[in-house]
């Protein structure tokens, strides 16, 4: 059905997400960080990016404006996924370049319904 990158640095979280994603028939790549994230963007682009935005090292927020800033990835649809839930954050990342929000604890459904969108 497609392909999705997921960046979060949780492994619990990682392992929700892919089986949401497998279970809609998309293939799952992973990574851990959004450096992890940029150097597998190198060598494929996802049809959809899951992205937490508490991570080490440089924040969902920040990934998410380079990713919408260079020509190769920002037609590529973003998705946040955090437990930052709060109005302000979910307007803080329509501002950084953000397709849609999701919180944490994830709904399924609600998942299906936002990843259905973009694949």
């Amino acid at each position: 059905m497609g392909s999705a990158l997921i960046i979060d640095d949780s492994s619990t979280e990682r392992s929700i997400i892919s089986d949401f994603c497998q279970k809609l028939g998309i293939n799952v790549t992973t990574a851990i960080s959004g450096e992890e994230a940029l150097e597998k963007l190198s060598q494929a682009v996802p049809d959809v990016i899951i992205l937490d935005i508490v991570l080490p090292g440089r924040s969902g927020f920040e990934i998410c404006r380079e990713l919408k800033d260079k020509d190769q990835t920002k037609s590529i649809p973003v998705i946040l996924c955090s437990t930052k839930a709060t109005d302000m954050d979910k307007f803080w990342g329509k501002r950084q370049g953000a397709d849609a929000y999701i919180t944490k604890p994830i709904d399924q459904e609600e998942f299906n319904t936002v990843i259905k969108q973009f694949i």
